[in-house]
């Protein structure tokens, strides 16, 4: 009697589909079960408050108010795009000269006064100065319903192009020394990444200090230094200096987690690289510009888009050391959403300028990858 071996079954025949559907359909349940708890976190503290302050921005919504909540459509977002410039003319005495002030520069009329009344500026009169330049014997002069939007976005711009650079150049050059085969550098990595576990409160009062301008150790330090050439400066007092003041510290705060980060993409670059090309002759900055940097271009990538995101996001240095001031010289865009949302009780506005900043910053954030990747995905 003879008998037949069954022949066995390829992966990929219809005998063996419908064990390999019920391995997928089980994967993928426990896929979707293991990133649920997280999936309903984003929705829950993401997308729905982002969807709400959506639907706020067109309404009148404050935190504590008696009158009911009423459609306002978009007068939230003209008011706080509304935003021009007014071109003022020099005054002339009757001889067609310029009347200048007391130091010999041109005297030219307030901005009321050349609103008021004209009809070219009709609705004119609830806008406010954001800043003014002069050029060719006019003052051009922007002008916006909100003017403190506009200032806390030409500030966080400015901090924006400061600290990217600042933050992410030292980091790298931190990362660069400590890479380093030499005895110590855990504690030197120790050393530079513990501002980060520190809480930025607590790291804004202590620069507080530090900032002094009578009893502060950057003023006392720069003194020595210069033997007494540099005077005691007001870092935080002088709309000059207290943004730069705030990137220092920020910089100084944040640049451990990046050093930590580059320092994880250059022990991820082959020893052997580098090997090649000492044997080849190269340089130290060859080394570095042909293997160094390319080996890092996903994680500097991935750095200058977190930070610059970071970045946009000044808050408690704002709240803590300066508030604002002086002269609105420090006021961000998310200083204000606080100050209006909260402080003020005004949701409805404040989920409008929640909303424009959101746009503007993925705007940002998609042209800073294209121009950095060239495009590439």
């Amino acid at each position: 009697m003879s008998s037949t071996l069954p022949l066995p079954t390829a992966a990929g025949t219809p005998a063996a589909r419908p064990s390999l559907r019920r391995v997928h359909q089980q994967e993928s349940r426990t896929a979707w079960l293991m990133s649920a708890p997280a999936l309903a976190a984003l929705l829950l503290f993401v997308v729905l408050p982002f969807v709400l302050a959506i639907v706020f921005s067109f309404t009148n919504q404050r935190l504590l108010s008696p009158n009911p909540t009423e459609f306002v459509g978009l007068r939230n977002y003209d008011r706080l795009l509304s935003v021009t410039v007014v071109p003022i003319q020099a005054e002339k005495t009757e001889a067609g000269r310029p009347v200048l002030d007391a130091q010999g520069q041109p005297q030219y009329p307030r901005l009321r006064s050349v609103v008021r009344g004209n009809p070219a500026y009709v609705g004119y009169e609830d806008y406010r100065e954001v800043s003014a330049w002069n050029l060719g014997g006019t003052r051009y002069t922007l002008v916006a319903k909100d003017p403190l939007f506009w200032r806390g976005l030409f500030n966080i711009a400015f901090f924006v192009l400061l600290v990217v650079p600042l933050q992410c150049g030292a980091a790298l050059g931190c990362a660069l020394l400590i890479n380093q085969k030499l005895p110590g550098m855990t504690l030197y990595r120790t050393i530079f990444f513990s501002p980060v576990v520190i809480s930025m409160v607590v790291i804004s009062i202590v620069w507080t200090f530090l900032y002094d301008r009578q009893f502060g150790l950057v003023n006392q330090l720069l003194g020595k230094l210069s033997f007494g050439l540099i005077q005691p400066i007001d870092w935080l007092g002088d709309p000059a200096v207290a943004m730069i003041a705030i990137v220092i510290m920020s910089a100084w705060q944040a640049m451990g987690l990046q050093m930590v980060i580059f320092l994880a993409g250059l022990q991820s670059i082959s020893p052997d690289l580098y090997e090649a090309a000492s044997l080849d002759g190269a340089k130290v900055w060859n080394k570095f510009r042909h293997i160094t940097l390319p080996g890092l271009r996903n994680t500097t990538v991935f750095i200058l888009t977190a930070t610059t995101m970071q970045a946009f996001a000044l808050f408690t240095q704002i709240d803590v050391m300066t508030q604002g001031g002086p002269e609105d010289s420090t006021v961000t865009v998310m200083y204000s959403v606080v100050r209006t949302g909260f402080r003020e009780q005004d949701i409805a506005y404040g989920s409008t300028i929640t909303v424009v900043f959101f746009a503007l910053i993925l705007l940002i954030a998609f042209l800073q990858r294209r121009l950095i990747t060239g495009g590439d995905k």
